[in-house]
């Protein structure tokens, strides 16, 4: 058994192109099998894709302008609370319970890349650039799984009390 001591999270670094951990963090959840420049080329031909569709001014402001879509893509696939199982006198409840930042975030990548995978016909990038694009828009099964967690949170919250034996 672990002794009381806080673990140390491997934080990723910021990607060398758009100096963003939430880049660097899809890059790390694109990869498969250890090939990361594989899955860089994968993000960032996706990322420049929605820089042709916004295409103005110099290279710099494209890339402030896509970094901004991505980070609110993200932010609107983003989950605010989520349900989580507990047993309480012989009875189970789905507890509504809020989500850490980082957990949240992390769905939402998962998200997006598992409705951009699901998909099939076109190469990854382009798949990934609809998906961004649908998160961004507000549409797109990775918005739709958000909202059915949040549905399914406030159909439950009726058990908020009982969020005290959740927080494990």
């Amino acid at each position: 058994m672990r002794d009381n001591k806080s673990l140390k999270h491997n934080n990723p670094q910021p990607d060398g192109r758009y100096h963003s951990l939430l880049v660097s963090r899809l890059i790390n959840q694109i990869m498969v099998d250890g090939k990361k420049s594989i899955a860089v080329s994968i993000v960032y031909k996706a990322l420049d894709a929605l820089a042709i569709e916004d295409a103005s001014g110099d290279m710099k402001e494209k890339r402030r302008l896509t970094l901004e879509k991505f980070e609110r893509a993200i932010k609107n696939v983003t989950p605010e609370q989520e349900v989580r199982s507990r047993r309480v006198g012989g009875a189970t409840y789905q507890v509504p319970v809020p989500i850490r930042h980082s957990r949240a975030e992390s769905l939402a990548l998962r998200w997006l890349i598992n409705s951009a995978r699901s998909r099939s016909g076109k190469p990854m990038p382009t798949l990934l650039t609809e998906e961004i694009t649908n998160a961004y828009n507000e549409s797109g099964p990775a918005f739709k799984k958000k909202e059915d967690m949040h549905r399914m949170a406030q159909a439950n919250r009726a058990f908020a009390h009982f969020s005290w034996a959740a927080r494990n």
